[in-house]
């Protein structure tokens, strides 16, 4: 399981990705916040300072290569493990091994692709000897921590982020690739047309090993010319798909972009979002469930509309199917993005919730309860209650509604926006004849 530095170079007959892997960090491109001079892991690496963390990033961003470079920083030894075959069992022997090393007088780095995909009894596996010092873990994730690795470790580790490569970044990653006459592609000759060269970069959409896949399978494609046109780099990307994952974190941060461009009225970036999620492969129907949440959540009774279009926009898809239906949530999105906005039932339920929960169950006034039978009529069942329809203007003026037990409670406080607005004033002058009526029941 351990490995003998160095190890960066590649097997012959490696991926370009793989064989042009940089072999010492100052060939390392991207991430300038971590790597770079000052930077926090360039610091580390020069006062072989390594300590526990975890990279976390998208895809193609260099974790499991910056992981490599920090450790050939450090006297320490290599162990590394994929979590997606490791168990229990491989951890202990790698806890094994490092115990001797440390024996030794030497350390032990424990490089952990994947980490996310351990469970809690494997991850507490390794809990005490991180926090022992018997092993210097390294974890690579593309998911959030915070979700995926358990509290006790994470609180012994420092969190990396790593961002998506920049276009400049993946520029020089393409251009080294086409130079390099040791590991890359400079003996076979190539031209790459300057269009060419940013349709790869925009193919790879920030992952650097798709940028160099996409780049040595264009190169197997040139004709006679050797040159490799944008004909070529299209037809080696084939189908475009843009970086998402179904259940991961991306797809959580743009189900939230989407629901914070409608509730902040910009029905331009909500759909946006809405077609970066359906491009990536997201189900129509969970949108339309959390269109329809939204519709109640931010708009509410500015516009009681936006609940009866948002389930009709659902229904629309469950009937039309896929592309057709789509549209319908479209329409469905930039109408709730335009409308007033109002959060009062969202907030009003929250504190009416938080009020049962807090408080005793109470029981129901006999004037308020169901009074179906004689039986329950001589129980008092209904006994005294006001037919709100039979009082002036169709409203019991002072009648409550609440336990007995317990004071009145306003939690409903509509906003004067849209259609709220025409209920905030009738609900005004209601309380108003509610206090004029305690008023003279007082006196």
């Amino acid at each position: 399981m351990s490995e003998t530095l160095p190890f960066i170079d590649a097997v012959p007959g490696a991926p370009l990705a793989a064989r042009m892997r940089p072999r010492v960090l100052e060939e390392f491109v991207g991430q300038d916040h971590l790597i770079g001079p000052g930077r926090p892991l360039s610091r580390i690496a020069e006062q072989d300072q390594l300590h526990s963390m975890i990279l976390w990033g998208p895809p193609g961003t260099g974790k499991t290569t910056l992981a490599r470079l920090l450790a050939q920083h450090s006297s320490a030894q290599w162990i590394s493990m994929s979590a997606v075959l490791a168990g229990v069992k491989d951890v202990r022997q790698a806890v094994a091994d490092a115990q001797v090393a440390l024996a030794q007088g030497q350390r032990t780095i424990l490089f952990v692709d994947e980490v996310h995909r351990f469970n809690k009894a494997q991850q507490d596996a390794f809990l005490p000897h991180v926090e022992a010092g018997t092993v210097t873990l390294i974890g690579a994730t593309t998911e959030n921590p915070s979700f995926e690795v358990i509290g006790a470790l994470l609180s012994r580790v420092r969190v990396y982020v790593l961002k998506r490569i920049e276009d400049e970044a993946l520029g020089i990653l393409i251009d080294r690739a086409l130079a390099d006459s040791e590991r890359g592609l400079g003996n076979e000759g190539l031209t790459l047309a300057d269009d060419a060269r940013q349709l790869l970069i925009d193919i790879a959409d920030g992952d650097a090993r798709r940028a160099l896949n996409l780049l040595e399978i264009s190169a197997q494609l040139v004709d006679s010319s050797a040159t490799i046109t944008a004909t070529t780099a299209a037809a080696a990307a084939g189908e475009r798909q843009r970086r998402f994952d179904k259940g991961g974190d991306v797809f959580y941060d743009q189900i939230s972009a989407l629901h914070k461009a409608v509730r902040g009225s910009s029905p331009d970036a909500a759909l946006y979002w809405l077609c970066r999620m359906l491009d990536g492969g997201c189900d129509p129907v969970y949108i339309a469930r959390r269109v329809t949440r939204m519709a109640s959540e931010d708009i509410g009774n500015a516009d009681p509309r936006a609940l009866q279009l948002a389930l009709a926009a659902w229904d629309a898809y469950l009937r039309l199917g896929s592309p057709e239906g789509e549209l319908a949530i479209a329409q469905v999105v930039s109408y709730l993005a335009s409308v007033p906005k109002s959060n009062a039932v969202d907030q009003a339920y929250s504190r009416a919730m938080a009020d049962v929960r807090a408080s005793p169950s109470h029981e129901v006034p006999l004037r308020l309860r169901n009074a179906p039978t004689q039986l329950m009529k001589e129980f008092g069942h209904g006994k005294d209650y006001r037919y709100a329809h039979d009082e002036e203007g169709g409203y019991a003026a002072g009648e409550r509604y609440f336990p007995d037990e317990m004071a009145d409670a306003v939690y409903y406080e509509p906003l004067p926006r849209g259609f709220e607005q025409r209920i905030r004033e009738r609900l005004e002058r209601l309380r108003a004849r509610d206090a004029e009526v305690s008023g003279e029941s007082d006196t």
